[in-house]
């Protein structure tokens, strides 16, 4: 673990193994308000209004902690303020303890009791001074998380203790902004850490939802007639199978046909081949004893030919019309949804009109129109990403892990000007529907490694590009930046922030606000 000095310093960041840790003076609210106590009984020490402030990072949680100068001898009130990255909101039942260990010297621990959710307080009466490393544990359901702060000076009495205080000074942080950890676990708000990725270059397009053509289908009427009223007659956003009965047409016959007279016409073909087939048995039987001549049997044989072909033929004719519902069964041809109904129980429908519409929405097509001036930047495609309304964030195809290419067209459309380019993607949760109007980016196929954040995190402030840097648990700066290319919910930075920062990425509009008024989002303090 990196050695860090617990010292009044402001603000530096260190790094190392995914964990790091900002040294600060507390707000200047928090400040008069221990210094108050620096008068009273229980404050007399010259160093009682002096706080000091760490924050580290686990992959789970962090922890801000806040203490006073530490002196052998003497209790501390230590407060810790721990949040689960999750969700940034205050980890709570968890059973903490403080360690100081390291220097030769035996270890010494000591509780820590939940005050407020995600607050816990520790009084450390320290025993032995120097060097130490301070080691803070959390165990709760979910299992222990360990956060080592690292190297912790334990003074030997009050005059070590400020003259290390004076030889760190007592510069003021400027711009900095407060905003307490008790706001931020009631407003919706996250960090994210700043990380070198490849970030791909991409040409804007504009892009439409599409079904795959092997799961779209629509339904029309073979023929004149009226849907059959039933119960379970199709409704929009139904789930249906492939060779599902959606509704029963019942046909309208030209002429004088209807359906008894195609009943009688199999009935009479049945009988005639019943009569024909006897007729055959007969002969074979008087030609065994040569009381007739082979030619009769030959023409019996053709006539139970001729009528097992009319019965074939009349039970064809008759046998769309002999459905459950008495009807012709109009079936899904794929499996999906039911996205359009255009017709009602018992209505009247005409030959080849348009019943049903039914789409699967396991996986969609994305069909994008690149403009005829960026095609030439387009050569591998390797997925794109888009966003719509209605929908947070972006939604990116990845080659090969949720989508594939389907085709990159070769002819620029001469109204349009643009080339059509067609990805396929997983749409498990069924979160995009067909027709859906989608601001698309293609990927060329170049890409550059570059530090990167959330999109979120970059707002407009005047016309400057900002993101606010947090340089403690409840200390931020606010940071121009130059922004780069964007991948999908990712934005690279090309100048102001550098990798192993943590950028607000939710909430910045009340860091924002904190900065012009700071009076109303940094009160609040349990301490």
């Amino acid at each position: 673990m990196r050695k860090l000095i617990i010292a009044l310093a402001t603000g530096t960041i260190l790094g190392g193994g995914g964990v790091y840790a900002t040294l600060s003076r507390p707000p200047a609210a928090a400040k008069a308000a221990h210094a108050e106590e620096a008068h009273s009984p229980a404050g007399e020490h010259a160093h009682a209004e002096e706080r000091q402030s760490s924050t580290t990072f686990t992959a789970g949680t962090e922890l801000f902690m806040e203490h006073p100068v530490p002196v052998a001898g003497e209790a501390g009130d230590f407060v810790l303020h721990l949040t689960r990255l999750a969700d940034f909101k205050p980890a709570s039942g968890a059973e903490v303890t403080l360690t100081l260990s390291g220097g030769g010297q035996p270890e010494e621990t000591f509780p820590a009791m939940a005050d407020q959710p995600g607050i816990y307080r520790a009084l450390v009466v320290p025993k032995i001074s120097g060097e130490r490393k301070l080691t803070v544990t959390f165990k709760d359901g979910d299992g222990t998380d360990r956060h080592d702060i690292g190297q912790f000076r334990v003074h030997a009495d009050d005059a070590a203790a400020t003259a290390a205080m004076d030889e760190a000074g007592h510069a003021e942080a400027t711009g900095r902004i407060t905003l307490t950890k008790e706001v931020q676990w009631k407003i919706g708000f996250a960090t994210a850490e700043v990380r070198s990725r490849l970030m791909r270059d991409s040409v804007a397009a504009t892009g439409t939802i599409r079904a795959r053509a092997s799961d779209e289908a629509i339904i029309a009427a073979p023929g004149a007639g009226v849907l059959a009223p039933s119960p379970d007659f199709p409704r929009i956003g139904q789930s249906v199978e492939k060779g599902q009965v959606l509704a029963w047409l019942v046909p309208q016959l030209g002429g004088e046909t209807d359906s008894a007279t195609l009943e009688l016409g199999t009935r009479k073909a049945r009988l005639a081949l019943d009569l024909a087939s006897q007729e055959r048995h007969r002969l074979e039987g008087l030609l065994a004893l040569e009381a007739v001549p082979e030619r009769r049997l030959i023409e019996a044989r053709n006539q139970e030919a001729t009528a097992r072909a009319e019965l074939e033929a009349a039970n064809r004719r008759s046998a769309p019309y002999q459905g459950a519902k008495g009807g012709i069964a109009l079936r899904a041809p794929v499996s999906g949804r039911v996205a359009a109904v255009n017709t009602q129980p018992g209505g009247a429908v005409g030959q080849g009109q348009v019943l049903f519409h039914v789409a699967g929405l396991a996986k969609l097509w994305l069909e994008a129109q690149i403009p005829e001036s960026q095609v030439g930047r387009v050569r591998a495609p390797s997925g794109a990403w888009f966003t719509a309304d209605g929908h947070d964030g972006a939604h990116v195809i990845e080659q090969g892990r949720n989508g594939r290419l389907i085709a990159l067209g070769g002819v620029v459309d001469k109204e349009s000007r643009t080339v059509p380019a067609l990805f396929e993607f997983d749409n498990p949760d069924e979160r995009f529907r067909i027709g859906m109007y989608a601001q698309t980016r293609v990927f060329t196929g170049a890409g550059e490694e570059l530090p990167a954040v959330p999109a979120s995190a970059v707002v407009d402030d005047n016309g400057q590009p900002v993101v606010f840097v947090q340089s403690a648990g409840e200390s931020f700066e606010r940071r121009p930046v130059i922004p780069g290319m964007r991948d999908g919910d990712l934005v690279a930075i090309r100048d102001g922030v550098k990798p192993g920062e943590r950028v607000v990425s939710k909430g910045v509009y009340q860091v924002k606000l904190a900065a012009s008024a700071p009076a109303q989002l940094s009160h609040g303090h349990a301490h």
